[in-house]
């Protein structure tokens, strides 16, 4: 797998409702994990993924108490780089952070990928997840 960069939105409670229509919109089919399903007591979707037939990938979340930066309309726009090379996606991680935050270190989550968030110096949060094989 190429590394790919995807803008990543966030809101507050409306995840759901926006990916379905950026899917009517955009055309495609948006796959949806929750939070409950991942085990965690709250509501609302913890990431959703739509790649639509032109090519395009667009990433969602609803906000979850310490999970990103405080939404603020104007900043609910984050970018994602995924892929599977995982040295080349370490160094993009350590120069993204070079001066920013780390809000979620980079490590191995449950859906069995490496992902961290952070914020650089800019102000920008970047998410990136390092899909690996199931230890």
């Amino acid at each position: 797998m190429a590394q790919q960069l995807n803008p990543y939105l966030t809101f507050d409670g409306s995840t759901a409702q926006a990916m379905a229509f950026y899917a009517s919109a955009l055309g495609g089919t948006v796959r949806t994990m929750t939070f409950r399903e991942s085990g965690m007591d709250i509501d609302g979707v913890m990431h959703a993924a739509l790649e639509t037939p032109a090519g395009f990938h667009l990433y969602a979340s609803d906000t979850a108490p310490g999970m990103s930066p405080e939404l603020i309309v104007g900043n609910n726009l984050q970018i994602s780089i995924s892929g599977d090379d995982e040295s080349v996606l370490r160094g993009y991680w350590d120069a993204l952070g070079e001066g920013g935050q780390v809000v979620m270190p980079l490590e191995r989550q449950m859906w069995g990928d490496v992902y961290g968030l952070l914020v650089d110096k800019f102000g920008i949060a970047w998410h990136v997840n390092i899909a690996t094989a199931a230890p």
